[in-house]
């Protein structure tokens, strides 16, 4: 389980024996010992001043807690529903405090955190190494990244820390982690980069991955490379305990930098938008439509938007982005966000065999709002059929009814699928609609046949079909030949 960083009671435990380092270092030829620092003394000097704790207050409703179960009808029934009313009028808002860590970006006073840190705070007091403490007014926050930039005015120019290039951050290289773990206050911990470019759960995820001690209050904390520049926000752990087990994540600089420029410039984000769903590229889906390899987005759906408008089509494969070659959805995904909002852009897809270069000019995603595309025809009169291990029927109004279709959507429904079928393995079930075979629009059975004929004849060992299931398509490549 990942967790966010909120502080518990304080719970002290002693570590020995925790760090060796000079004496017990064993060098061999292949490795540079001056790599290995003998003290971080001097780094934790020089960004302490830089670094801060974060104090949050908020008006909260004293929790009733569930109402005690007892049977209908029991005599205790009224007693306990007579008690939790009573009790229910005496309840009174009490003010909650949460701990975090920053640090400091400008000399004017911009501060780096986490938004979960100061989300739903009024008041944010900003504590420094010197002892100073600081209003701060939130500037804004991007919950996609969980960053947030707050502003404290200070008589004396503060001391900020410059980001570093978190892609050269290499796995094994040293890092440091400065910041308010369990509200103990200013305290520093020392390790490597475990791993790069880890996801968790959001879009625009990348994370470092780090053994350096990190605990509840270090979120929004600074992780610092060897020469002081900030390479990471320390943003969650992955502890069964809630506690750290040397598994602590960071957001990459780059990734943050970015969020915090358009924050103060702009008080919100503004990331590029193409208007399409996409998925990944598998094998078999690549050999299906005759890709040299499994890489690429895969186009599902293309609603009304930047993309629709520069005539990309579902069923393209996009293999290059503003010059840049894509490998999944997970890159070109934060390769559009990053993009000027406006820009137009040559974006390269794969079609009918051959590439086709378009040119989009992106809208901005926190203002897109996906329009459905739709299909006027009409639905031949068919009954079940069994394809591919799959029956299939043509949507009638009751299907459509049931499934929340409206009259534009056309397809074969699946009302059942084979066990020991592919089609099972790969997902698809009762309910679903098949709306293309093939990168071709069907509308009845003998549409299906058609396509996985047309694929035999083409030499293709499987055939794309495109499945939506409550609204959301996907690709699935089937063998034709089962």
């Amino acid at each position: 389980m990942t967790h966010a960083f909120h502080p518990p009671a304080p719970v002290v435990r002693r570590l020995a024996g925790a760090l060796m380092l000079g004496t017990a270092l064993v060098v061999t030829p292949a490795f540079d010992a001056q790599a290995t620092p003998e003290t971080f003394a001097p780094l934790a000097e020089k960004i302490s001043d830089s670094v801060v704790n974060i104090t949050t207050s908020s008006t909260v409703s004293t929790p009733t807690g569930p109402m005690p179960q007892v049977p209908e009808g029991s005599p205790f029934e009224d007693f306990f529903r007579d008690f939790m009313d009573r009790n229910q009028g005496e309840q009174q808002p009490r003010r909650s405090q949460a701990l975090g860590s920053g640090f400091v970006i400008s000399d004017d006073g911009y501060i780096v955190t986490n938004n979960h840190v100061i989300d739903g705070a009024d008041e944010i007091e900003v504590e420094f190494f010197n002892g100073e403490s600081l209003p701060a007014e939130v500037v804004g926050t991007d919950d996609q990244t969980d960053i947030a930039l707050l502003k404290v005015e200070s008589d004396a120019p503060l001391k900020p820390v410059p980001f570093g290039n978190s892609d050269a951050a290499a796995v094994g290289d040293w890092v440091m982690a400065m910041g308010n773990p369990l509200g103990q206050g200013f305290s520093v911990s020392a390790g490597i980069v475990s791993a790069r470019n880890r996801a968790l759960s959001g879009t625009y995820d990348d994370y470092i991955q780090t053994d350096a001690a990190i605990n509840r209050g270090n979120s929004g904390g600074p992780l610092f490379n060897m020469e002081g520049e900030v390479v990471g926000v320390n943003t969650a752990i992955l502890s069964p305990t809630g506690g750290s087990i040397g598994i602590g994540f960071a957001m990459s600089s780059n990734v943050v930098q970015k969020v915090v420029d358009q924050l103060r410039d702009y008080g919100e984000t503004r990331r590029g938008w193409l208007g399409v769903r996409i998925q990944d590229v598998t094998d078999d889906i690549a050999e299906s439509i005759g890709l040299e390899q499994a890489a690429g987005a895969l186009v599902t759906d293309v609603p009304e938007g930047p993309a629709a408008e520069a005539g990309m089509q579902s069923g393209d494969v996009i293999v290059s982005f503003n010059g840049q070659e894509v490998e999944d959805t997970r890159g070109l995904v934060r390769r559009v966000g990053d993009a000027e909002v406006g820009a137009t852009v040559p974006v390269t897809v794969w079609r009918d065999g051959e590439t086709e270069e378009l040119s989009v000019t992106l809208g901005r995603r926190e203002e897109a709002e996906a329009v459905p595309a739709s299909v006027d025809r009409e639905m031949p009169d068919e009954g079940e059929s069994e394809v591919l291990g799959i029956n299939v029927q043509p949507l009638s109004e009751e299907m459509r009814q049931q499934l929340g279709l409206s009259d534009d959507v056309q397809g074969l429904a699946v009302t059942d699928v084979a066990g020991d079928s592919e089609a099972y393995e790969k997902g698809i079930r009762s309910g679903d609609v098949i709306t293309e075979a093939g990168q071709e629009k069907i509308a009845s059975v003998s549409d299906l046949r058609d396509r996985i004929a047309s694929a035999r004849e083409a030499g293709r060992q499987s055939i794309l079909l495109l499945i939506r299931r409550e609204g959301e398509p996907r690709f699935v490549a089937l063998p034709t030949d089962e």
